[in-house]
């Protein structure tokens, strides 16, 4: 069922405390953690504790916590000092868009030159 948790579901297992993560900061409804694989210096993901496959269903569903995701992506740019030389927060949707765990997320990348149009 939509928002609940998700048995096969990576990032749920992270919210459960069955994988570990290092943990950026948590909210009653956002978790935020180190990407394993970062594409930049500063790499986080920000999911919320509730699971959609994706950032347009959760918005759907609840505007409310979607919300709380984009705010702590800020909060999280600001306290790892991204925000005076700009970081780029990408909600990749669908596999042909590089969605590789289906449970909404934000990537929050910066700490390097970040082109356009990403490649």
């Amino acid at each position: 069922m939509a928002g609940e948790p998700q048995a096969d579901c990576l990032f749920c297992k992270i919210v459960a405390g069955n994988i570990p993560a290092t943990v950026v900061r948590e909210t009653e409804t956002t978790f935020a953690f180190r990407d394993i694989n970062p594409q930049a210096p500063t790499h986080v993901l920000v999911i919320p504790r509730v699971h959609y496959p994706d950032a347009a269903s959760l918005a759907a569903a609840e505007p409310a916590i979607a919300a709380d995701l984009l705010r702590e992506a800020g909060q999280i740019a600001a306290d790892e000092k991204l925000d005076d030389h700009g970081y780029r927060v990408v909600f990749n949707t669908g596999a042909g868009a590089g969605q590789t765990v289906f449970h909404a997320h934000a990537h929050i990348l910066g700490g390097r030159g970040l082109q356009w149009p990403p490649g």
